[in-house]
């Protein structure tokens, strides 16, 4: 199963799994679900690998992001969504991943943030550092490359280029911590 029929591990707001939804139910519903994503660091520490996630994803379609990430599947801790998800969407793998934030968040409604209370997440955030290659998959980004540290503050400083919301959060934990 893909996109909206594709189940994924139910939260409460306090953080512990208390069932298993189709992906669609979650997001139109507002219930909370997990998140985990990794921010790419260059082996140097001074780039990021930064993307525009695809025009036709089923939440913030074509937003710039940099983390690759996804929602915590049923039985899945978030180390392994977010080791699983690095390989998916960029291609890079057997590199280590180091806890940056785990942090409950919640959007408000708008477009492409599910239902109309918006999505509410818990999100598990790390880091992880290689130099490549990154190997994009189509269905999750539309385009991506090495951005400095001070350009991707740049970046979400941007108002005329939307950010993910939830990778926001992350990344500015990130950059504060520099």
């Amino acid at each position: 199963m893909t996109g909206g029929d594709e189940r994924i591990a139910v939260y409460d707001a306090s953080g512990a799994v208390v069932g298993v939804a189709p992906r669609a139910e979650v997001y139109a519903r507002s219930l909370w679900h997990g998140s985990a994503g990794v921010i790419l660091r260059s082996t140097d520490g001074r780039r990021v690998y930064v993307h525009r996630r695809a025009d036709d994803k089923l939440v913030m379609p074509g937003l710039w992001d940099c983390v690759a990430g996804g929602v915590v599947d049923p039985g899945e801790t978030p180390l392994g969504t977010a080791t699983r998800e690095l390989a998916e969407e960029l291609g890079v793998r057997g590199v280590a991943l180091r806890p940056l934030l785990a942090v409950a968040w919640e959007s408000g409604p708008g477009p492409g943030l599910g239902g109309p209370e918006g999505l509410r997440c818990h999100l598990f955030g790390y880091e992880a550092f290689s130099d490549g290659p990154v190997h994009h998959q189509p269905s999750e980004v539309a385009e991506g490359g090495w951005m400095t540290n001070a350009g991707l503050a740049e970046l979400l400083a941007d108002p005329a280029r939307g950010f993910a919301p939830d990778s926001r959060i992350l990344a500015e934990h990130f950059l504060r911590t520099l």
